[in-house]
């Protein structure tokens, strides 16, 4: 896929847009202002995957702990601003990389003015994000996907006005149509970094639904320079999730395990082999592709684009690299034969890998 041409925002020392990486991001949901509780949170999400995290600022409270949390975050912090734009002010003094405001629920222009004019003194880019709650008055009586646009339009060429150009726009929606509609629809015709998310998603199962979908097909599309998944509950759950998203499309590297729904022809768990391999794999960025088939007529053949795999049989199955069988072994031997093979490829990978760089 082609990536659609867009300016470079640094957030840190993390780049969005251009022809940088999709970086994946999320947000806490500790009391910003408990210092240790949310720098603890904000390292299990660097440890799982996270690039950038952003911390809610409801509160003076909240804005003071910011300092602290800035300086001790493996990564670079985003200060999510609602209402207040005195929170914004003391958010961008405490050192934060990025700002997330909603300009549409500040008090007034002058506001947004003040907390703009600082972020660009200061160099630090500005995301503009704007929901169904935020809709520009002039704009209401829109379609909602072309409200969300004009409104995100209306109030980048602001802040723009203002000097700040280091922009990062997000239209969202709990409708995955809309935030569909809306983010191609603003793509075609500026070339801002977009973050990319379906709002209010649910619980995990409605999250990984909605967020495949709605963030799978702009990607696929070439939009998209950032993305956070919205999951109900821990954010650590939402990291697995948007990775998984990026490997399925080829955008990020890691291992794939490819598995069969199993059928009448299975001779063994597969669901229970699948998932040791799946532990076994945890961890690793390696581009390694493992499969694990129940039957003959999902075996060699049908997976010979994976590196490694089994094929279990009614007694004993098969070992194969690359779509050749290795080894014909019982069914309870074909696991740790798999195991060792992957071992052995991934070495390989490794290998080249070093070679290349």
């Amino acid at each position: 896929m082609q990536r659609r041409v867009t300016r470079t925002v640094w957030v840190g020392n993390v780049p969005l847009g251009g022809e940088y990486p999709i970086a994946v991001q999320s947000m806490t949901n500790t009391d910003t202002s408990d210092i240790q509780r949310t720098l603890q949170q904000i390292q299990r999400l660097a440890e799982a995957g996270c690039q950038l995290v952003r911390v809610a600022v409801p509160d003076a409270d909240s804005a003071r702990a910011l300092s602290k949390i800035c300086e001790k975050s493996p990564v670079p912090l985003i200060a999510d601003i609602h209402f207040d734009h005195n929170l914004a002010l003391a958010a961008l003094a405490a050192g934060v990389a990025k700002l997330r405001i909603n300009p549409g629920t500040m008090a007034s222009s002058r506001a947004v003015a003040r907390v703009v004019a600082e972020a660009a003194r200061l160099g630090v880019p500005v995301r503009v994000g704007v929901n169904s709650g935020s809709i520009h008055g002039k704009y209401r009586h829109m379609p909602r996907a072309e409200a969300l646009v004009k409104s995100a339009l209306y109030y980048c060429q602001v802040i723009e006005d203002l000097g700040c150009r280091d922009i990062v726009v997000s239209l969202k929606s709990s409708s995955v149509r809309e935030t569909y509609e809306a983010t191609e629809l603003f793509a075609r015709s500026t070339d801002y970094p977009l973050h990319l998310g379906v709002t209010e998603a649910g619980t995990e199962l409605s999250g990984i639904i909605k967020s495949s979908v709605g963030i799978g097909a702009l990607l696929l599309q070439g939009i998209g320079d950032t993305l956070r998944v919205s999951v109900t509950g821990p954010p650590e759950k939402e990291i697995p999730i948007a990775l998984g998203i990026l490997q399925a499309l080829g955008l990020r590297e890691g291992p794939e395990v490819i598995s069969c729904p199993t059928c009448a022809r299975t001779g063994h768990d597969v669901l229970q082999a699948a998932r040791e391999v799946e532990r076994h794999l945890a961890g690793t960025k390696l581009p390694l592709r493992v499969a694990v088939m129940g039957c003959a007529v999902n075996g060699p053949g049908e997976a010979r684009h994976a590196h490694v795999g089994i094929a279990f049989g009614p007694k004993q199955g098969v070992l194969f690299r690359r779509g050749q069988v290795v080894a014909a072994l019982p069914n309870a031997q074909l696991l740790p034969a798999l195991l060792a093979l992957i071992a052995q490829e991934g070495a390989g990978l490794l290998k080249d890998k070093e070679g290349e760089q």
